[in-house]
């Protein structure tokens, strides 16, 4: 069986900029793949232009869950122009109010696993230890999070197509059907998956979850079964 790393990011406040949205920032309810590629690189210690080489799908393969309801708030925030050095920060004079839509409180169970073996033990021992390179944050470098290790676990892929219980976001190309239950609440959104290493998005799908963190019963190309009981499916 083939071994995935699971762990728990959360913190205050968190944003994923959604990129149709310029002067207001919208945000995405959960954090894109393209973002969970960059914060598992901050831990790893993978600097910002080397990490893409590590992210392919082929070589990285990550799914994420909701571990709390999802809130969005927003908020107002001054930015101020820095370009061309400005010395003492009391002599800014351009000023603009933006209001950012925020994640509040958001917190995600994030599936990891990579092909390169050094750096999947490389991430474990992190992760196991509560350590990382560069600081982790939610979207903004200005969102710092928390982390929390979960164990690594076995797991299987299943091709069956049967109708199973879904814990993670899933990608709208794996579904074959989904058992919609009125007393849920279900989001879908148009994301980002992959970016080459020139930082241009080759891939986007839309992935559907639960709003209130609830699993979603579908019918799929192929889910992972954890040994931990969980069915995931990777984004």
């Amino acid at each position: 069986m083939d071994k995935i790393l699971v762990f728990d990011i959360w913190g205050d406040y968190g944003h994923f900029k959604k990129i149709y949205t310029t002067t207001s920032p919208l945000t995405y309810s959960i954090p894109t793949r393209t973002s969970l590629t960059g914060l598992i690189g901050a831990i790893a210690g993978l600097g910002k232009d080397s990490y893409l080489s590590y992210s392919s799908k082929e070589k990285e393969k990550i799914a994420v869950s909701l571990n709390n309801q999802v809130k969005k708030v927003r908020i107002a925030e001054n930015l101020i122009k820095t370009s061309g050095g400005f010395g003492d920060m009391n002599n800014i004079k351009n000023r603009t109010q933006v209001r950012f839509e925020l994640l509040k409180d958001p917190s995600f169970r994030v599936y990891f696993t990579h092909s390169d073996k050094e750096l999947f033990t490389k991430v474990k021992t992190l992760l196991s230890e509560h350590k990382c390179i560069y600081t982790p944050c939610l979207g903004l470098s200005e969102l710092i999070a928390n982390f929390k290790y979960i164990g690594e676990f076995d797991y299987e892929l299943n091709k069956s197509g049967d109708v199973t219980d879904i814990k993670t976001a899933i990608p709208e190309s794996r579904i074959i059907n989904v058992n919609f239950q009125q007393d849920l609440e279900y989001i879908s959104e148009k994301q980002p998956l992959e970016m080459d290493e020139d930082r241009c998005v080759t891939e986007y799908d839309n992935v559907i979850f639960e709003r209130r963190a609830k699993p979603v019963s579908a019918s799929v190309t192929e889910y992972c079964k954890l040994s931990n009981g969980d069915n995931i499916v990777f984004l």
